[in-house]
């Protein structure tokens, strides 16, 4: 299904898959569970930012529990598992990079994984679960591993968005350390500070999926500790614990450069301030000696001989001249000007 289509219904895909193939897909929900009693297998539901009602029907014949329904109807939750039961409430939060406006924009997506059913909703246009379900209809040797299967699946496409999201990033840090030495980086802090934003937005999205898989790796090896195809899930959750991994690290690794960028700018900063009082002080100096000559053949006494001689007002000048002339040499070896 085209994404635009998504934007039109709620119920984006139900269907029941046996030993990996789809058997069955119901024409609504009240049916799906019927139809899972009567074929077996599990169900696939996948859903975009349903009401009240449509989760509730879900809920009710899957008994989903209340907390995990609330939760998945309101959003912005944090990403989290939560064992309810013999049902897991997962909370992934997707990402992409807008290269038009340079941000990071995160989406959600709630599952609910139970032993013959798995039940996705999203509520973000990213990432597009009905291309996941293609790949997985496309490979049922995979999808053959039931609801945990499918599980996989969309993490593993979850996980993979996050890689243009740290090129973007890291693209975004690489500008800012240039602009921190040309003559832009009048505005460079708050870019950073937004950048840092997005920086531990991105690090809250994607470290608790660190301890997230390995409790689902954990589960697995407890449960189906005698199951070979529970051994091979269970590698493949290990395959994407890698990947977080190297997305944290590099994360964390570029959350590092901004720190540095902003001690660097404030550093920077504090030069240019130093460097115009320099230039400040070092005029004013030479403007007050001309001042301080002028201001005492200024005061108007009687008795003050050099006025009465015929070169007292050009040797005025002389002496004026030499100490602004002396003092403008001298700042200007030691960089003052």
């Amino acid at each position: 299904m085209a994404l635009w289509d998504t934007r039109l219904v709620t119920v984006i895909d139900d269907a029941i898959y046996v030993d990996g193939r789809r058997v069955a897909t119901p024409a609504g929900l009240e049916d799906t569970f019927e139809a899972l009693q009567e074929h077996g297998g599990f169900a696939w539901i996948g859903l975009y930012r349903p009401d009240a009602a449509e989760l509730g029907i879900v809920a009710e014949e899957f008994h989903l529990h209340p907390l995990a329904v609330e939760d998945a109807l309101k959003g912005h939750q944090r990403a989290k598992l939560d064992h309810f039961g013999e049902t897991l409430f997962v909370v992934l939060r997707p990402a992409r990079y807008l290269d038009d406006t340079e941000q990071v924009e995160f989406g959600e997506v709630h599952t609910f994984i139970g032993d013959d059913f798995l039940v996705a909703v999203r509520h973000a246009e990213a990432p597009n679960l009905a291309l996941v379900r293609a790949r997985l209809e496309a490979n049922p040797e995979l999808l053959s591993h039931g609801p945990m299967g499918v599980f996989y699946a969309i993490i593993d496409e979850v996980v993979d968005r996050y890689q243009p999201v740290l090129n973007g990033l890291e693209n975004d840090v690489d500008e800012i350390e240039q602009q921190l030495f040309s003559d832009e980086g009048s505005g460079v802090a708050k870019r950073i500070y937004d950048l840092s934003g997005e920086v531990m937005d991105f690090q809250r999205a994607t470290k608790p999926l660190i301890p997230l898989i390995e409790v689902i790796r954990a589960d697995l090896g407890r449960r189906h500790h005698d199951d070979p195809s529970a051994l091979e899930l269970r590698r493949s959750f290990r395959d994407v614990l890698d990947h977080v991994l190297r997305v944290v690290e590099k994360a964390e690794e570029l959350k590092q450069n901004l720190q540095n960028a902003l001690s660097v700018n404030a550093t920077l900063v504090a030069q240019r301030q130093n460097d115009a009082m320099k230039k400040i002080s070092g005029w004013a100096a030479i403007i007050f000696a001309p001042t301080l000559i002028s201001g005492i053949y200024g005061m108007n006494f009687v008795r003050m001989p050099e006025l009465h001689l015929p070169w007292g007002y050009p040797a005025a000048l002389l002496v004026m001249l030499a100490f602004a002339v002396f003092l403008y040499v001298m700042f200007k070896k030691r960089s003052w000007l």
